[in-house]
């Protein structure tokens, strides 16, 4: 470091790269070229937008860092325009303009030289010189830079009240020029409007802005924030008890407290207003959408309980006794009774562990509603559930928003009570994933002529969205419920189905320490500390599992139970990324935030998109990086979903998942770190769940104490739900 820097306050230089970028924060590490420094310099701060390529005039402090050496802190930055040929060419290639990438910057820098940003701001018609520009490009690279400017001065006005510069691309993205105006007027909106931005964001900027921390209308977005949160536990209402409280707690500031007399009659007043619903004699409180969904999910499931399904049952039990010789295979007691309560029941579930039969179950019914001359539809909750079933019963499958056709122009399902389903029957699959408001929309399409099979593990972690409504179901004993016990001898061979039924039963697992001749197909490595777990991961991915022929790119995922820590998904993905995806010439890559995705990378999606028919939890594979015009090709099984990047929030890497993003599927090998550093997270049907994702292979990684916790821990934290009692009857009481 020259001496010149290491005394200055300032520096200015080229950015080469972009080490880091944290999207919620902003907190970034820069590389950057300072004329004169013969090394790069780091930079560490918080920016609005940072590209490479981009000039930045920085102040700021130098300190030393104890483990990366010299670093600049920044406390202010301003964006200069590049000066050479060579920063302009690598900003306007980094991706800034779309319409512009490396290839086509390099064209138009050499056609203006250092003129080239003032032709593009001031005579962007010249762009028409450069060979290969055609003028639908031209105009497009215009619009882009008109609109890049929009967003600048958008961002600094947002940036200067606590948003973040990816949220701030959002909050453009949705109100164009009238954000700022949105911002000031109702910045509460934003939290409704927009994937990304919580109450948590639109508080801090209503509190820049001058609204009142103990105004209504904070605390009113307050209690609709705090039921919302609620659902991403699970609930589908908070006690009018529990919700004052939270909003006491949560909403105080330590210059303004929230008293409870002021809170909870204006939750009275909220209910009297209809923007909450309580119903008399209760303390349930529901925002309008979960009380009308749970309420008359409810209605459908018993009015189709009501109606009678004609049948013979000496007919169906010569066709059981027929097909099963055909296969010859013999229904179990269990199993028989399951396909004749499926012939007669309007409404049916079947639930069971692994090795149970719940698959051969689910086709003899399958089959004998074909036999019977019934119209079929098959659907489950995620895309490789879907595909799984269809293998497994010869027959058409489809994810549940497909099988519903949702209408991005209306956004609302195509088929509900007004246009039902022209089905006679429908099997839902993986049915301890359905949450409140997909249950309810399937079954508004269900016509009161058709029988339903729902077919779930109970013992599986609950839906990721708010509801329990497999559980409910047969809770509720009003549905009528099979449940298969028995292992059958060609599944009990399996460790996987042995140690899955084990845990189930609070027992630990039968497990074989790895080896290069594992003799079992659920192994064991013991590991205490999750650095060192993590070290184990990557011996596998390198090592382990090629010499056993498995394929890790293929055939392998894994499963943690939660995102943070050194052995989350957070940190194991890159780690993984590196080893079986890493960067190379001809592999484009593109960075959001703190992720870097690369061709050829596993992605999930973590939303539901309803325009490009992607939904939460979706997996694919990253197939195509245009720089260019800035679009990502992902395969999500055989089809093909184009990406702007601009909307690659949406997705994050896959190579590590969460064991609840992973239910509905299943894979070959199976990774399961368990270690104490996710303590709050285990529990017995999280393990189940992750182990009962393996088909082929499991390995387990961590401490004996980490497993002896889980299994230990099954008290379900409660969920606030009241389908059971709907459905037996019992609105009322609390």
């Amino acid at each position: 470091m020259g001496q010149n820097a290491a005394v200055a306050d300032y520096v200015q230089g080229v950015v080469e790269r972009v080490t880091y970028h944290a999207e919620e924060s902003g907190y970034s590490v820069l590389r950057m070229r300072v004329p004169g420094e013969t090394e790069l310099v780091t930079l560490v701060g918080s920016f609005a937008t940072v590209e490479p390529g981009v000039t930045l005039r920085c102040r700021g402090q130098w300190r030393t860092h104890p483990k990366h050496g010299q670093q600049f802190a920044v406390t202010s930055s301003q964006e200069l325009k590049p000066a050479t040929m060579l920063g302009i060419e690598r900003y306007l290639g980094s991706g800034l303009i779309k319409g512009i990438g490396p290839k086509t910057a390099a064209k138009i820098v050499a056609h203006f030289g250092v003129a080239t940003l003032d032709v593009i701001e001031q005579t962007p018609e010249r762009l028409l010189e450069v060979r290969s520009l055609g003028a639908k490009r031209v105009a497009r690279i215009t619009a882009a830079w008109a609109a890049q400017k929009v967003i600048k001065a958008i961002m600094l006005f947002l940036q200067s009240h606590g948003v973040t510069p990816a949220l701030s691309a959002k909050i453009y993205k949705m109100y164009g020029q009238e954000a700022i105006e949105v911002v000031t007027a109702n910045p509460y909106r934003l939290a409704a409007d927009i994937y990304g931005i919580g109450f948590v964001t639109a508080d801090t900027i209503a509190r820049n802005v001058g609204i009142a921390p103990d105004s209504d209308f904070r605390l009113r977005a307050g209690a609709t924030y705090l039921l919302q949160q609620a659902a991403e536990e699970g609930h589908c209402y908070l006690p009018e008890d529990a919700l004052v409280a939270e909003m006491v707690t949560a909403l105080a500031l330590p210059d303004c407290p929230i008293l409870t007399t002021r809170v909870r009659p204006l939750v009275q007043q909220m209910i009297t207003e209809g923007d909450l619903i309580q119903e008399a004699e209760t303390d349930r409180c529901y925002t309008p959408p979960f009380y009308h969904a749970e309420v008359a999910l409810a209605q459908r499931l018993q009015a189709l309980l009501r109606i009678p399904v004609p049948v013979e049952t000496d007919r169906v039990q010569r066709w059981m006794d027929g097909y099963t010789a055909q296969q010859e295979v013999a229904l179990s007691d269990q199993q028989r009774q399951a396909v004749e309560l499926a012939a007669r029941e309007r409404v049916l579930i079947l639930t069971g562990g692994p090795g149970t039969g719940k698959t051969f179950t689910t086709r003899t019914i399958v089959a004998l509603w074909k036999a019977m001359g019934k119209r079929l539809a098959l659907a489950a909750p995620t895309g490789r559930a879907a595909q799984r079933l269809a293998e497994l019963t010869g027959h058409a499958a489809k994810t549940v928003h497909r099988l519903l056709a949702f209408d991005p122009g209306k956004m609302a399902f195509r088929f509900n009570q007004d246009t039902p389903l022209e089905i006679d029957a429908l099997v839902v699959d993986e049915s301890s994933m359905l949450d409140l408001f997909i249950a309810h929309a399937l079954m508004k399409a269900i016509p009161p002529t058709a029988q339903v099979l729902f077919v779930g593990d109970i013992d599986q972690l609950p839906s990721v969205g708010p509801g329990n409504v497999l559980r409910d179901c047969i809770t509720s004993e009003r549905i009528p419920t099979i449940r298969l016990t028995e292992v059958f001898r060609q599944a009990a061979t399996s460790q996987i189905v042995t140690n899955a039924h084990r845990i189930n039963q609070g027992l630990a697992p039968r497990l074989e320490v790895m080896s290069r001749t594992p003799a079992t197909d659920c192994l064991w490595v013991e590991e205490d500390e999750p650095l060192r777990g993590a070290e184990v991961v990557r011996h596998l991915m390198q090592t382990s599992f090629p010499r056993l022929g498995i394929d890790p790119v293929r055939e392998v995922q894994v499963l943690c139970p939660g995102t943070r820590g050194d052995i989350g998904t957070r940190a194991l993905n890159p780690l993984i990324q590196s080893l079986l995806n890493p960067p190379a010439e001809h592999k484009p890559q593109v960075q959001r935030g703190g992720t870097i995705l690369r061709q050829g990378d596993r992605v999930i999606h973590l939303k539901n998109n309803y325009q490009l028919e992607v939904f939460n939890g979706d997996v694919g594979t990253i197939q195509r990086i245009d720089l260019e015009e800035q679009e990502v090709v992902v395969a999500y099984g055989e089809r093909d979903v184009l990406y702007d990047v601009a909307d690659l929030n949406e997705v994050g890497l896959a190579w590590a998942l969460s064991i609840h993003k992973s239910q509905g599927s299943e894979y070959p090998v199976v990774v399961l770190p368990l270690f104490l550093q996710h303590y709050m997270l285990l529990s017995r049907n999280l393990l189940y769940t992750g182990l009962t994702r393996a088909k082929q292979q499991a390995v387990l990684i961590g401490s004996t104490k980490a497993i002896r916790i889980a299994i230990n821990r099954t008290q379900e934290r409660e969920r606030y739900t009241w389908l059971a009692q709907r459905l037996r009857g019992s609105a009322g009481g609390s």
